[in-house]
C-alpha cells in the first residue's frame, strides 16, 4: 500500500475523530470481542435485479424466461441462475420485502451502507465502521474495516464519520502479494528503519505532552498501522494457498477477492468488504444476468460451503448486499431500470435464522405484500446479528450518537 495515500486518505475527515471514541454494550466490550466474529458483505454494485436471483416468478410479463428452483430448504425457491447456491440455502436467509425510497446509484448506496435515511455521504458511520468499532479488541494487529480490490495501492476511504478514520475501510489488494510497497527501499536495513520510527515515536510523545489534538493521534495510530500491515503482509498473498483451493475458488476477479476475505475471517477481521461492480443492466437484461449471475453463483457457493467446512461460518455474518433492485416492467432495450419498491438481500452465518424467508412480493413482483422492511430495520439487525447491541450508542468525546436509527428496530423474526 503507497504510504503516501495511505496517510492522506486516512487524515480526511480526522477533525471529526476529537476524542476518545467508546462504545455501549450491555455485555461488554470483553465479551464481545471474545468471540472473534466477523461480518463479510458482497456488494453487487449496481443493483442486481431480484426476480433473476432471490425472489423469481412465474408470471412472464414481469418474471422474464428463467424459472424458479427448488432448494435444500423445503418450499424455498430462488432463480435457476443458482444451481449452487441452491445447495447452501440451509446455510442461509432471505429478505424479499425491502422497500427503500431512492433510486440513484449514490443515495441509494449510501442509506443501504448506513442504515440512515440522508444525503450526505459523511453524515453517518458505514456499516463497516459501526462493526469494526463495536468488535473492537485491544493489540489486534490488523486494520478493523478493510475493502478488498483486485489490484492497486490501496488507502482508506472516509466512510466513518464521527467515529473517526480509525474505523474507516482500508483498501488491500488480491494480486501482487495483496499490499504493494511493504518492502524496505534498497540500502535501508531493519536496524536503520527501526532507529527512524524510534525517533518518530520519541518526538510524538514530546508533543503530545504539551499538545495533544486528533491530528497527532491519528498519525501515531496511521504510522503503528502500517507498520504492523508490513509485519503480516503473508496475509494478504493469496498465492500462498494450495494449488487446489485457488483452483477452487477460480481465476475471476471476484473469486480471488473472496479467497482473500476467507483469509481475513480466519484471522477474525471484523468487517470485509468484496466489491463487484457493473451490475446495472438497462439493456439485455436477461443475457447479462445470465453470465454474471452464473459467475456469482459458482464463486458465492463455494465461498459459504468453505466457510461452513473450515467452521467459520458460525462466526461469520455474510450478506449478498446492493443498492436497490429492478423493475418488474421489461423496457424496451430488453433491461430492468432501478426499482426500490420491492426488492431483495440475502445473508448467511452468523446470527441468523438459517433457512429464514422474511416477507413477499405480489406475484408480479411489484409491490411488497407482507413485512415490508427497509434500510434502517436492516442495519438494526446487521448489528444484532453479531452481538453488538444495535439500540446502544457511541460516546464521541462525551457527545452520544445512537448507533442506528432509534425509531427504528432488528428484523427480530430473522435473529436466531
Amino acid at each position: 500500500m503507497g504510504r503516501r495515500l495511505f496517510m492522506g486518505e486516512f487524515l480526511s475527515g480526522v477533525a471529526a475523530a476529537a476524542g476518545t471514541s467508546l462504545f455501549s454494550h450491555p455485555l461488554g466490550a470483553g465479551e464481545i470481542t471474545k468471540r472473534g466474529k466477523s461480518v463479510v458483505v458482497i456488494f453487487l454494485d449496481g443493483g442486481i435485479s431480484q426476480f433473476e436471483s432471490w425472489d423469481p416468478k412465474s408470471d412472464l410479463e414481469t418474471g422474464g424466461p428463467f424459472k424458479a428452483i427448488p432448494t435444500t430448504v423445503p418450499g424455498v425457491h430462488v432463480s435457476e441462475l443458482l444451481p449452487l447456491t441452491a445447495r447452501q440455502m440451509h446455510h442461509m436467509a432471505l429478505v424479499r420485502s425491502i422497500r427503500t425510497d431512492l433510486d440513484d446509484h449514490g443515495l441509494a448506496k449510501n442509506i443501504i451502507r448506513s442504515g440512515r435515511t440522508t444525503r450526505s455521504a459523511t453524515e453517518y458511520p458505514e456499516l463497516g465502521a459501526a462493526v469494526a468499532r463495536g468488535l473492537e479488541r485491544d493489540g489486534f494487529p490488523l486494520p478493523g474495516h478493510i475493502r478488498t480490490m483486485l489490484e492497486g495501492e490501496g488507502g482508506r476511504v472516509n466512510n466513518a464519520a464521527y467515529l473517526g478514520p480509525r474505523y474507516a475501510g482500508v483498501s488491500v489488494g488480491a494480486q501482487k502479494g495483496g499490499i504493494v510497497n511493504t518492502r524496505l527501499p534498497d540500502g535501508m536495513t531493519v536496524t536503520a528503519d527501526g532507529r527512524r520510527h524510534d525517533w518518530r515515536r520519541f518526538a510524538n510523545e514530546r508533543l503530545s505532552g504539551r499538545v495533544r489534538t486528533a491530528e497527532i493521534n491519528a498519525y501515531t495510530q496511521c504510522y503503528e498501522q502500517a507498520l504492523r500491515l508490513m509485519e503480516r503482509r503473508d496475509l494478504f498473498d493469496i498465492s500462498r494457498e494450495p494449488l487446489s483451493t485457488r483452483e477452487a475458488y477460480g481465476d475471476s476477479e471476484f473469486g480471488k477477492q473472496l479467497l482473500l476475505a476467507r483469509r481475513l475471517v480466519e484471522q477474525e477481521v471484523p468487517f470485509v468488504e468484496v466489491n463487484w461492480g457493473g451490475w446495472d443492466f438497462h439493456h439485455n437484461n436477461f443475457e447479462f444476468h445470465l453470465h454474471y449471475v452464473s459467475e456469482f453463483d459458482r464463486h458465492f457457493a463455494w465461498f459459504i460451503a468453505d466457510l461452513a467446512q473450515r467452521g467459520l461460518l458460525d462466526r461469520t455474518l455474510v450478506i449478498v448486499m446492493t443498492e436497490f433492485g429492478r423493475t418488474p416492467r421489461i423496457n424496451t432495450g430488453f433491461g430492468r431500470d432501478h426499482y426500490p419498491k420491492a426488492w431483495s438481500i440475502a445473508l448467511a452465518g452468523c446470527g441468523i435464522q438459517r433457512g429464514a424467508v422474511i416477507g413477499r412480493t405480489d406475484p408480479k413482483g411489484i409491490e411488497v405484500t407482507d413485512r415490508q422492511v427497509d434500510h434502517r430495520h436492516l442495519f438494526h439487525t446487521y448489528l444484532r446479528a453479531v452481538g453488538i447491541d444495535s439500540s446502544g450508542e457511541f460516546d464521541v468525546a462525551g457527545r452520544k450518537y445512537p448507533a442506528a436509527d432509534p425509531a427504528f428496530g432488528p428484523i427480530e423474526e430473522l435473529l436466531a
